[in-house]
């Protein structure tokens, strides 16, 4: 609760208006959280995002009498319980908010949400959702031409999308992540502030091509982040720097045999700008990669090469820069016999590697996102880079890691 009080008094000095409990700190705090931010926030509007489905006048009445001013219940929630809810709601003198999130026709929902008398719904995508890659602005966008009830918006916004969202008709724009995990919350909420006042001054930043969108996060965050994000998977073991530098690129594989070196560099010829090999070797004694190869990959714009198996050449492979990850280097090298294969599927490093996965490396090792996915977990991953941003400037203010996340507390016991 102090970080969450803390938070909010940056988020205020940065132009926030109200202050919203979100769902898990409610259910980790229970009302005491709506107690808390009313005391330290007299003056502010407090919304309790309650998402309540059932009971709806009473969960209404819990939050009025804890202090809040607007209490969020799910839009999609039975019409019994949100005229319940909004009985409850006049009752107390607080206001209603339906949230649409995963409601399964909105744009239907919100127009019966209108005629039931609700204050506000509030056009949400929810944070699994803008993993896949969903955002709430062009719904919005649909919704706001069809109803005159006052709209909040809410789902990964920042100071480029809260533009869109104010064109688009919100009337509230709602911010949790790119404040509260902000390493400068007060910096990042005058931003928003700005963007929601005056919307025509700022430019609207084009993300370019999904590709495009998911190399620029990973060449952002690290490869912590991701095994983080991946629940502590996809890092390759025994896989170490020996050309330190951050590679971004998708997996051009091969499969080869014992020091053959003919298929690691063929694929230099397949291999496509900003594309990284990934090549399995076998044998640790005898290099199937050196100088020669390493300059073919810098003329092909190659983006990093990961080699599990042995590399040679060493000053002349670190002078040319390309990053290169190996599990081990030797003077002498095998022949190039042609046996093997290029872009089928190999285990690199005890990782499934497919051609077109995406693959991260950095200081601390490599890990392998699967194709599939890698939009989803680089989201993921910068959501992890923003939330220790945040822990960082907490700690560099003298706090310790274990006093900042209260782990006594929330330890299994």
């Amino acid at each position: 609760m102090d970080r969450a009080v803390e938070i909010a008094k940056e988020a205020i000095k940065g132009g926030a208006d109200w202050i919203e409990i979100g769902t898990p700190l409610i259910k980790s705090e229970g009302m005491d959280a709506i107690r808390t931010m009313r005391k330290a926030f007299p003056d502010r509007t407090i919304l309790a995002d309650m998402k309540t489905v059932d009971t709806g006048a009473i969960e209404v009445e819990m939050a009025a009498k804890a202090g809040a001013d607007v209490v969020i219940v799910l839009g999609s929630a039975d019409d019994s319980t949100l005229l319940d809810a909004l009985r409850s709601a006049h009752k107390y003198g607080v206001r209603l908010m339906a949230d649409l999130i995963s409601a399964p026709d909105p744009v239907k929902r919100v127009i019966e949400l209108e005629a039931l008398g609700v204050d506000y719904v509030n056009v949400h995508i929810g944070i699994d959702q803008q993993m896949m890659g969903k955002d709430p602005i062009s719904l919005l966008r649909e919704i706001s031409q069809r109803v005159n009830v006052q709209l909040a918006v809410a789902g990964g916004l920042d100071a480029s999308s809260a533009v869109q969202a104010v064109k688009a008709g919100a009337k509230i724009v709602i911010v949790g992540g790119n404040i509260t995990h902000s390493d400068n919350v007060t910096e990042a909420a005058r931003k928003i502030r700005q963007s929601v006042d005056s919307p025509d001054a700022v430019e609207v930043r084009n993300v370019g091509t999904v590709d495009q969108e998911i190399r620029e996060i990973l060449k952002e965050v690290s490869t912590s982040n991701i095994s983080d994000a991946m629940h502590r998977k996809g890092a390759m073991k025994g896989i170490h720097p020996l050309v330190r530098g951050k590679m971004v690129g998708t997996a051009v594989t091969v499969q080869t045999f014992p020091g053959d070196w003919a298929k690691p560099v063929e694929a230099i010829d397949i291999a496509k700008e900003g594309d990284v090999l990934v090549i399995y070797n076998e044998n640790k004694d005898i290099a199937c990669w050196g100088g020669l190869a390493t300059w073919s990959s810098l003329n092909k714009g190659i983006a990093g090469v990961v080699i599990e198996g042995a590399v040679r050449d060493i000053d002349e492979v670190e002078n040319l820069g390309l990053p290169i990850y190996t599990s081990n280097t030797v003077p002498n090298a095998g022949d190039p016999k042609g046996f093997g294969e290029i872009n089928a599927e190999i285990t690199c490093g005890g990782q499934t590697v497919k051609p077109g996965d995406y693959i991260v490396g950095d200081e601390s090792g490599v890990v392998v996102i699967p194709a599939e996915r890698a939009y989803e977990l680089a989201r993921r991953a910068k959501e992890v880079y923003k939330t220790e941003k945040r822990l960082f400037d907490e700690i560099k203010r003298g706090g310790t890691l274990s006093e900042i996340m209260n782990l006594k507390k929330w330890e299994k016991h």
